[in-house]
């Protein structure tokens, strides 16, 4: 028997459901019968708010580009190296939002890409607080390079695929990481150096 909904946002709520449901079992086995089970509600009430899982997974995307564009904007007033952090840090935090806003989901969606949008430019704007900025024609690349960077290490490190010291800390392993690319030379030994997983 479905049992009575007594919050107030019911949309946040679904949010939330679907975002504990991808973080346990992963994204391919969300559905919207499951969602509507987690919350206590009928199983029309997540289309209503979503349409279908495709419709889900935007609005969890674009949630995350928004906290995401937040994360990024509060971090980069203490300069590339903590924004770079920030980032590894949002996605050690939010898993399940990371692993969502790079799959396929969500095209042709105006507040999707706005979102995104919002994101990017803050990586790119953060270039010209390298230490040697980029000429303006380069910055866009060293933007995506810096991103590459950074994503590269949060998605190995929520997969598993680097092989650290048991009380590693991936934002004190991101700060040394981007910090030696900063200088050209290795940074702090404070932690074990990285390496791939045979």
């Amino acid at each position: 028997m479905t049992k009575p909904y007594h919050h107030g946002d019911l949309r946040r709520e679904l949010i939330r459901h679907a975002l504990a449901e991808i973080t346990e079992n992963g994204v391919p086995a969300l559905s919207l019968r499951e969602l509507a089970r987690r919350a206590g509600v009928s199983h029309a009430a997540p289309a209503h708010h979503f349409g279908d899982k495709t419709g889900l997974l935007t609005a969890i995307a674009t949630e995350g580009f928004t906290l995401l564009a937040d994360t990024l904007e509060a971090a980069r007033v203490r300069g590339f190296l903590e924004t770079g952090v920030a980032y590894v840090s949002f996605a050690v935090e939010h898993p399940a939002h990371f692993t969502v806003m790079f799959g396929p989901v969500g095209e042709g969606d105006a507040d999707l890409a706005a979102a995104r949008d919002r994101a990017g430019a803050i990586l790119d704007e953060g270039v010209v607080d390298l230490p040697h900025p980029p000429a303006e024609a380069d910055r866009h690349d060293a933007a995506i390079a810096a991103w590459s960077l950074v994503h590269g290490f949060a998605t190995l490190w929520l997969n598993g695929a680097l092989s650290l010291g048991s009380d590693a800390d991936p934002r004190t392993t991101a700060r040394r990481i981007v910090t030696a690319l900063l200088a050209g030379e290795p940074g702090p030994t404070t932690e074990p150096r990285t390496s791939a997983k045979a």
